[in-house]
């Protein structure tokens, strides 16, 4: 079959996405004189009479909705092979998803973007209509000319009428997303489902973080603390496993968001994540906590600061040093005592280093996080990063430090791991630098790790950092 290069009038651009049941691409309409997005159903499923219904259901809920909140369809057709398609308002501003990327939202913002698509989910139930599948991916944003930005729901593959949703007998929506009476069939659903989704949307948001099953979430406030009281009630009361418990409504949800987002606490708190504060290890090393902090620059001539914010934790005391973990509990280690009074972690971006972008696990502790940006700054610490891609031993070999003497290199092995360790000393804080570069004991090309650690003075902490560190 030849690529297509039309759809009706439209001229195709680029496909925007591909999922299981079709494709969607940027178009331009030369009537409208404006780019449209067109939504094909997939050619090998185009014999299934109950997909295709399905996806044409789709079009008519979106075009029944006919809400400024709801992505707009234009017009429908068919291919001459038989596909159906339609033709929708085209947002060119991302979504919700796309804002995540480089962490939690400001709190202002993340509770207003969330009222808005609460408020388009309202514009979905008046009309008789319950999404199923709120998430950040079908919350899109479309900006104007002026700057101003729209929220629009979209992808109702999953929707359904009201009328029928009280005898739905299939699960459907995504986990984090989903409410419990959405997962189990014959239980039936009515509007409150999508306000569960929508307080999920709001605490990913809020924390970075997608949350745990129902009735498991963790309290915002343990991810992010300066999160008001009157924020995690708003947010708790929506992922309600109890739909009972819940906001009535999506409505009721949006006017409440509103008024905390117009609350003085949450403009204080709005601030990029990057300045969340710092909480001290200090007094309770004893037991288990949860914080949520920002992740250090890599202090590397070579690199830029990413910052990520999830949920961090760490597990107490232990003999030799302080144990820390990151949020995923996938990268564990013990560094000293000095190292461990303040940290930052939840993910880094190994594209820092020069590697493939996206977001991994790493963590930073050290005892002024203030200072770790500042290689002229007298720190004790330690950043460490996963990467899946890549060859980290690549990147620290060309490394350097402006300032420092370099002092040569060695290899490091014990029974986890085995790479390469690189010196330097003399450096502008008056203290020393290695750079590590790890690969698996068993001979694994990945995952790969990259640690660094700064001192200042005494026995070099390297070797017994790198012996401790466990990657699950």
């Amino acid at each position: 079959m030849h690529p297509l290069e039309r759809i009706g009038r439209h001229r195709l651009e680029r496909p925007l996405g591909s999922g299981a049941f079709a494709t969607v691409w940027l178009a331009h309409d030369p009537e409208l004189q404006a780019p449209v997005a067109v939504k094909v159903l997939a050619e090998n499923w185009a014999h299934r009479l109950d997909i295709r219904e399905r996806f044409l259901s789709e079009a008519r809920l979106l075009r029944r909705a006919g809400s400024g909140r709801v992505v707009q369809v234009y017009d429908i057709g068919e291919l001459p092979d038989g596909r159906p398609y339609f033709v929708m308002e085209y947002a060119g501003g991302g979504t919700l998803a796309d804002l995540l990327a480089d962490g939690p939202l400001p709190v202002r913002e993340a509770l207003a973007l969330t009222a808005e698509a609460a408020r388009g989910a309202a514009a979905l139930h008046e009309a008789g209509i319950v999404h199923r599948d709120i998430k950040p991916t079908n919350v899109l944003l479309h900006t104007a000319p002026d700057g101003t930005r729209r929220v629009l729901l979209a992808d109702l593959g999953l929707a359904k009428s009201l009328a029928q949703a009280s005898v739905l007998t299939l699960a459907a929506g995504s986990a984090g997303y989903r409410p419990p009476e959405q997962a189990e069939p014959g239980a039936g659903i009515d509007e409150r489902a999508d306000v569960y989704s929508l307080g999920a949307v709001g605490y990913e948001l809020l924390t970075g973080t997608v949350p745990g099953p129902p009735g498991q979430v963790t309290p915002p406030r343990r991810l992010r603390p300066e999160l008001g009281e009157a924020v995690e009630r708003a947010l708790l009361r929506a992922l309600e496993p109890d739909r009972a418990r819940r906001w009535p409504g999506a409505l009721a949800l949006a006017d409440e968001l509103d008024r905390l987002a117009a609350a003085p606490s949450a403009r204080s708190a709005g601030s990029a994540p990057s300045a969340w504060s710092v909480r001290r290890l200090d007094g309770v090393r004893g037991r288990l906590n949860t914080v949520a902090l920002a992740v250090a620059a890599v202090l590397a001539a070579t690199a830029a600061a990413v910052t990520v914010t999830v949920a961090l934790h760490r597990d107490g005391r232990a003999d030799g040093g302080v144990r820390v973990a990151d949020a995923t509990g996938r990268v564990t280690l013990r560094v000293p005592d000095a190292f461990g009074r303040e940290l930052r972690g939840s993910g880094w971006d190994p594209g820092a280093l020069g590697l493939a972008s996206g977001h991994e696990p790493g963590l930073v502790v050290a005892g002024d996080l203030s200072r770790w940006s500042d290689p002229k700054s007298a720190v004790d610490g330690v950043f460490v990063g996963v990467s899946a891609h890549g060859d980290v031993g690549a990147k620290v070999k060309v490394l350097a430090h402006s300032g420092c003497r370099y002092t040569g290199a060695r290899t490091f092995a014990d029974a986890h791991w085995q790479g390469l360790v690189r010196s330097w000393s003399g450096c502008p804080d008056g203290g020393s630098v290695t750079e590590s570069a790890l690969v698996p004991a068993g001979g694994a090309a990945h995952p790969q790790v990259y640690v660094q650690v700064r001192q200042q003075g005494g026995e070099d902490a390297t070797d017994a950092v790198l012996r401790s560190l466990r990657l699950a």
